[in-house]
Order: structure tokens, then sequence, then C-alpha cells
């Protein structure tokens, strides 16, 4: 098996493509139903936002600024030390980047004066709202066809950068990825492997979630030696502009930025009701109660949680009478206030 290294995908395998014509005739809610990541190819291709981009980096910054409404984001800064990987300090208690408020204008500005410098900073403005910075934008024409409830809530968010690399890392929701300027890299990988993956701490993280610290340019497989079955598992994605990859929730994913300017808008959504709470939070809970108890009472509560939340819905309360199942029961918005009060109560005992 070859190594990993920046320059190539990290493994021959290829996340399953189909085109735009094809994937018209399909419901993105079904592709992630399927369980896999699949790239769509041109499914972005007739956005505004990419014709600029096939013009140059200025041509596409002047268009996307034309919807730039003067709000101040957050731009992230790296030493070119690090080679556009967002990362920790030695000591993993601390970043080795900078998150300062800036002006958007002003910020791409700089990237677009840095392109083609070798010894440039790293620039990244990453997973800032869409809406909420370049309204308009959108509905000119750079959007995509998210009809249904599942996605009354969507979110649309913007990535902008030079050579970037955001390690491997999972989100809590559905995610539609479109290249819409430079060349992008994804490499992605089931939940399952989360224990090849090598997680980082819960916090501080450097971008919201844990991240791998494994360096997927150069893996020190003596350290990490099960990252080789990582690899054997991994899925590469090499997009283009108007590219897409489509992947359901919690996949890992490592993301690189291969050109001197690029742009990407995701698209993000959960199927599960609102009213639900964040399972993070369940993790973080269990730790609390579950992780250090003897091996013996935590294979029994393991028992108990694929009884109750694992398993089928309707198994614990087949067998009880119809008013008895109490917070077994369906949930909804009320019973959910309900049960939320409830446990809250009983954590500030």
């Amino acid at each position: 098996m070859n190594e990993p290294t920046a320059s190539r995908p990290i493994t021959p395998r290829r996340v399953r493509e189909i085109d735009a014509a094809e994937a018209a005739a399909l419901d993105f809610s079904a592709m992630i139903a399927a369980g896999e990541p699949v790239v769509v190819r041109g499914l972005a291709r007739d956005w505004p936002l990419v014709a600029a981009g096939r013009e140059g980096p200025q041509a596409a910054a002047e268009y996307l600024l034309s919807f730039y409404n003067g709000r101040p984001g957050v731009g992230y800064t790296a030493s070119p030390d690090h080679g556009g990987r967002y990362f920790y300090d030695e000591s993993m208690t601390r970043l080795d980047f900078e998150a300062a408020r800036v002006q958007l204008d002003e910020y791409i500005a700089l990237m677009l004066a840095n392109l083609g410098n070798a010894r440039s900073p790293s620039f990244y403005v990453g997973s800032t709202d869409l809406d909420g910075y370049f309204p308009g934008l959108a509905a000119a024409g750079n959007d995509l066809p998210l009809d249904g409830p599942a996605f009354a809530t969507a979110l649309r968010s913007i990535w902008i950068g030079n050579r970037t690399i955001a390690s491997a890392h999972h989100d809590m929701s559905n995610n539609i990825a479109c290249v819409a300027v430079g060349q992008r890299r994804f490499t992605l990988f089931p939940p399952d492997q989360i224990g090849n993956l090598y997680p980082g701490p819960l916090e501080p993280t450097p971008g919201g979630q844990v991240v791998s610290i494994v360096d997927f340019r150069a893996p020190d497989l003596d350290r990490f030696p099960n990252f080789a079955k990582a690899v054997e598992a991994a899925q590469v994605a090499e997009l283009g502009p108007g590219d897409a990859v489509i992947y359901p929730a919690l996949w890992w994913h490592h993301v690189e930025a291969l050109s001197d300017f690029n742009m990407m808008i995701n698209f993000w959504w959960n199927e599960a009701p609102g009213f639900m709470d964040s399972p993070m939070n369940t993790l973080l809970h269990g730790l609390l109660s579950l992780r250090d108890r003897p091996e013996g009472e935590k294979k029994a509560w393991a028992a108990l949680f694929d009884y109750y939340v694992f398993g089928p819905a309707e198994r614990p309360i087949a067998h009880l009478p119809q008013g008895a199942a109490g917070a077994l029961a369906p949930l909804d918005d009320r019973s959910a206030r309900q049960l939320r009060a409830k446990l809250l109560r009983r954590i500030n005992r």
C-alpha cells in the first residue's frame, strides 16, 4: 500500500460517481439513505459563481463581493510553515493559527495579493453563513433545488481560502459540498473508522469538531499503526468547479483545497425532528455517568442502551398497556420539552 501524501490520493478507491443528469432523477434524501458518499459531476456547473471562477480568481472574488453586505466575519490565518494544515501546537492544548474578526473583502484581497507566493500565509474563511454575509447570492442562481420538509432548515455555508487542509473530522449533519472555484480533494471514512483515525481532544478543536491527529501528508505508522486500516476503508473524491460530493452525517472527511484560490458552498441538513437534542450532549453525559464504571456494569448498560435507544423504538412498549409508555412513547415537541425538563431537574439535583 502506498503511503498517504498531500500530492496524490491516499488510496486508489474512488467515491462512486454519477453525473448531474442522473442526479436530477434522484432524491438527495435517498442518496443519504443509501449510506455511502456519492460524487455528482457538474451538479453546480450552471452557477454564475462557477462561471466567474472559470475567468480567474479576480473575477470570482469580484462576483462574490458584489453581494457582500460588509458584515465582519472570521478569518483564520496560519504560518506558511504549517503547509495549510490548521492544527495544534505541540502541547495539543492550543491551536497553531490565529482567528480574528475581519472585513471579508479586505481579507479576500490578501488572498489575491498572495497568489503564486510559495511562502504565502494560509488564509481561510470557513463555514460562513451564505445568506448572512452574501444575501442574494443564492437567489441569483447559486443554489440547489432542495425541496421537501427535510430541507426546511437546511443551512448554506461558504468556504474561501488558498491552499488549506481541514484535518479529518465528522459533522452531525448530512452534507452536499459544491466546489465553485478551484480544486478540492475529499477523503472520506465511514463512522466505524473512528478508532483507526486517532481523534484528538474534545476541546479545543480547530473547527468545532474533533479531528484526527494523524498528518495525512506523512503518517507516522509507528505511532498510529491502525491508520493503515483506515486507509483501506477510505474513499477519495477529486472535485473541480461545479462538482459536488454528497455524504451522510458522521462520515469523517479530510478536505484539501488544492488551488491558490478556492471557494466552496455546502448545504447541511438533518432529517431528525427539530425537537431532538444533540447526541453530543448524550456522549458528554455518558463520560460523566458511564465511562469509568466497572466493566461488568458498562456491559450491562450497553445492553440497556441497545434495548431502549439503539434497537427498534416499538420494542420496549410492544408489551405495555396503552397509555403506560410514558417517556418510551414516540416523542413530539411537547413530550420532548417535558423529558428535557425532567432530565435537567435530575442533573441539577
